[in-house]
């Protein structure tokens, strides 16, 4: 007698970190012999990788998590898993009685076996060595987007005042160059245009098992993968003492690497950095992004700052503004401190009062929110390539008749949503590009930017540059290149 059909549905919160996590789960799942759910309400299974970042980011990881069980079938199991999981595990478990399992990355056996799902025939799938607290060697589900983070490093070595991570983490733990760049081209085989690299600590891939500066030739490497269809390679998350030759150079000089900098800032304040258990100031981060316009004028940076900190006076307020209209960062996020247990943080006095912190986010706001419009204008009559993401239906072109449904009357319609370097999957905004008659995702068109409506750019395409190349798998994809 067969085993019944089960079916699953994994809900990921929290950073593109976790979303390397999910999709490795979703590829250990089918291996286990589960089939995926249109949603939540369809499913036998229902996975939720939480994050536990901040406070904000475990009450939501909660919330979604009482909705999810609420939207299950009767009979289905909800298994908690990602940060939260890590970092609370039992606590966690005693406070949700309604998940049937609370399960850390670092639990041994399969998400499968732990729900009473595994199906005896399934494909015997390559597990974690005892120990491993990541799923970094674990093969991933093929891509759906043609763009596909890529995790190059676990954990981080670094102890940051506010920032619990490491905690619950670990250390620092690079893969090697083979697993990532295996990785890297069954991705691009499956139809992937722009890889986008992600870490707890980018740009110190390598140090931890002595071999620091790896990075720039990590890309050197990656950048061969053009003759297979890769377009792009994009890093978020670069810690900015690192921020340096030879990884500027091999940023601004490797065809496929955008000029996309996300630089962890945090502050601009010397002595609240200091505080913070952070490298930098204001003026060193200035001359770094000076330095880099000079070289790529073309340049975009993002970047994300704490407001309320331990000790914040207000000439500390006063620097950061200062600053943010000195640099006009393309992007910038503000988030107010959050006090997490375990941090040395967690115990410093000196935090102003909740109504100083949300005016210093309002003034904050109030003053990045034109500069990031401002730059989006200035781009209105430039040319720019678009890499597409999706077609979508144009309206007006609804409105006329006869037009049918699906992908496929989206593409005739022409309209395609896509990104330029200046735009992280995700995070930023996005370029409405209407004229696109032939393409598919991945594809790249040149198109003449004709509007800005807050993040988002509008363009007409003037010619397509590069198609995109053909899908070469529809199963998961391996991360060390061996065959499931």
């Amino acid at each position: 007698m067969s085993s019944p059909v089960r079916r699953f549905h994994v809900e990921t919160l929290g950073c593109p970190k976790n979303a390397v996590d999910s999709d490795k789960v979703r590829a250990s799942l089918i291996a286990d012999g589960l089939v995926p759910a249109v949603d939540a309400a369809h499913a036998d299974l229902v996975v939720v990788n939480t994050c536990a970042f901040v406070e904000a980011a475990r009450v939501e990881s909660i919330e979604v998590t009482l909705a999810l069980t609420d939207a299950a079938p009767e009979g289905a199991r909800v298994v908690v898993t990602g940060c939260m999981a890590e970092r609370y595990g039992a606590e966690l478990a005693e406070a949700l009685p309604e998940v049937h399992a609370v399960v850390g990355f670092a639990g041994e056996g399969s998400i499968a076996a732990v729900a009473g799902f595994l199906v005896p025939t399934a494909i015997a799938l390559k597990r974690k060595p005892k120990g491993v607290r990541d799923l970094l060697e674990l093969p991933r589900a093929a891509p759906s987007a043609p763009w596909a983070y890529l995790k190059v490093a676990e954990g981080c070595d670094r102890a940051c005042a506010f920032c619990a991570i490491p905690s619950f983490r670990g250390a620092q733990r690079s893969r090697t160059p083979e697993s990532i760049l295996a990785e890297a081209r069954s991705l691009v085989h499956g139809g992937v245009a722009e890889l986008v690299l992600v870490a707890q600590d980018l740009a110190w891939y390598g140090r931890d098992v002595g071999e620091p500066g790896s990075l720039a030739p990590l890309l050197r490497r990656l950048d061969e993968l053009a003759v297979d269809g890769l377009q792009r390679v994009r890093l978020l998350y670069l810690y900015p003492s690192e921020v340096r030759d030879p990884l500027v150079s091999t940023m601004v000089e490797l065809p496929t690497v955008v000029p996309y900098f996300d630089l962890s800032l945090q502050h601009a304040s010397r002595p609240l950095l200091r505080r913070m258990a952070r490298w930098g100031d204001g003026d060193r981060f200035r001359s770094m992004i000076d330095g880099i316009r000079d070289r790529r004028p073309e340049a975009a940076f993002r970047s994300s700052f704490i407001v309320g900190f331990p000790g914040e006076t207000e000439d500390d307020h006063d620097a950061l503004l200062g600053f943010l209209a000195d640099v006009e960062l393309d992007w910038a996020g503000f988030f107010a401190f959050s006090r997490e247990d375990g941090t040395a943080a967690a115990s410093m006095d000196g935090a102003p009062d909740p109504e100083l912190v949300a005016e210093r986010l309002r003034e904050c706001a109030a003053l990045q929110d034109p500069i990031t419009a401002s730059r989006r204008d200035a781009l209105i009559g430039t040319t720019v390539e678009v890499l597409i993401d999706r077609f979508e239906r144009d309206a007006e072109a609804d409105g006329a008749g006869a037009a049918p449904t699906g992908a496929a009357s989206a593409a005739a319609a022409g309209v395609a949503v896509g990104r330029t370097h200046r735009e992280a999957p995700e995070i930023d905004g996005v370029v409405t590009v209407s004229g696109c008659l032939a393409g598919r995702p991945g594809s790249i068109v040149r198109a003449l930017v004709t509007g800005a409506m807050g993040a988002d750019l509008e363009a007409v395409a003037l010619a397509a540059v590069t198609p995109a190349t053909a899908p070469a798998t529809t199963g998961p994809i391996s991360a060390v290149g061996a065959a499931l």
